[in-house]
């Protein structure tokens, strides 16, 4: 048993979040969908309330618990990637359909959860004990809006940023 898990609040499209996540991530799936045993302030009896799920090995629960409540950048999914290819895969399918590019690696999906993915490089860049060049691969990923590592190592090493 999962001591615990967060649970992400959507009006009706629980189900449709997890599929969305299990194919975008390795080590994903929708575990369980359940549906509600009567009729409830959000749904009818039989319509999906919640929806267990793994995204990268890490439990969730999907709630569909209707309008009222919104996702907001306040939480986020941070997400290492280890190349660009990957970078580029998870973001391009996370915006895709109806999401949106944020600032210095950030984007939301179609639901409006926000998400940062985040190449190592530039965690490895941003913590080095070489604070001059920490503070110039920062100052190239204030620039980004998905985070380009060639970029990020060039100004990490004090070269040039065209």
């Amino acid at each position: 048993m999962t001591r615990i898990a967060p649970c992400l609040w959507f009006d009706g499209q629980a189900e449709e979040a997890a599929t969305l996540y299990a194919g975008i991530f390795p080590d994903s799936r929708v575990d369980k969908v359940h549906r509600a045993p009567g009729d409830h302030p959000s749904g009818k009896t039989g319509d999906v309330l919640t929806v267990e799920f793994t995204v990268l090995g890490n439990p969730f629960l999907g709630l569909n618990g209707g309008p009222m409540f919104k996702f907001n950048e306040a939480i986020s999914f941070q997400v290492h990637t280890k190349d660009q290819e990957e970078t580029d895969r998870y973001w391009n399918a996370l915006i895709a359909d109806g999401g949106s590019e944020g600032p210095c690696g950030w984007c939301k999906d179609r639901f409006g959860l926000s998400w940062q993915i985040t190449p190592q490089q530039l965690l490895d860049a941003m913590t080095s004990p070489d604070r001059a060049a920490a503070q110039r691969a920062m100052d190239a990923m204030m620039e980004m809006k998905k985070i380009d590592i060639a970029i990020i190592e060039r100004a990490f090493n004090g070269e040039g940023v065209a």
